[in-house]
């Protein structure tokens, strides 16, 4: 039993340190117009898979990192406009912050390719990251609401994918 504890904390870390790299993947794909695969490459070579001493790096799962960065891409129409409707009226998705769009992007992109993770448990984690990033600022509480917001969205319509 302690070993599928330690597995699934194990996971749980990967999880979260790969979300943290698709966010901050997203913002650089954002500020420097750097394509995905470009982006993917310089991660894969310099910030996740393997570390300094060349042994692999156990906080990130090079693969859903992948999956996660290729889904924004693949899925951003859908998903900014999932965006868009839950926005106040009369904001536009471009007035949002940086890197709040790379994680509302992400998380969307989280719902449409892993639709049997639990809806919760991706907000709560995306919600973590806001909180990191802006330390409890309202920013906090409407990446909550535009996620659930999102969720529910694409909840109707998965049978478009």
């Amino acid at each position: 039993m302690k070993e599928d504890a330690k597995q699934f904390k194990t996971r749980k870390v990967r999880r979260a340190g790969t979300r943290l790299a698709v966010v901050q993947a997203l913002y650089e794909m954002e500020q420097t117009g750097n394509s995905a695969n470009m982006i993917i490459r310089s991660f894969q070579e310099n910030r996740l898979g393997i570390g300094p001493d060349e042994n692999p790096v156990d906080e990130t799962d090079f693969e859903v990192f992948k999956t996660l960065v290729n889904g924004v891409i693949e899925h951003q129409s859908i998903i900014d406009e999932s965006i868009r409707s839950s926005l106040a009226k009369g904001w536009r998705l471009s007035r949002l912050d940086a890197t709040s769009r790379a994680i509302l992007r992400a998380g969307g992109t989280e719902f449409i390719v892993f639709p049997d993770l639990d809806q919760p448990i991706i907000i709560d984690e995306y919600v973590s990251l806001a909180s990191d990033f802006f330390d409890k600022s309202p920013e906090t509480n409407f990446v909550n609401a535009t996620l659930n917001s999102i969720g529910r969205e694409l909840n109707n319509v998965k049978e478009k994918y």
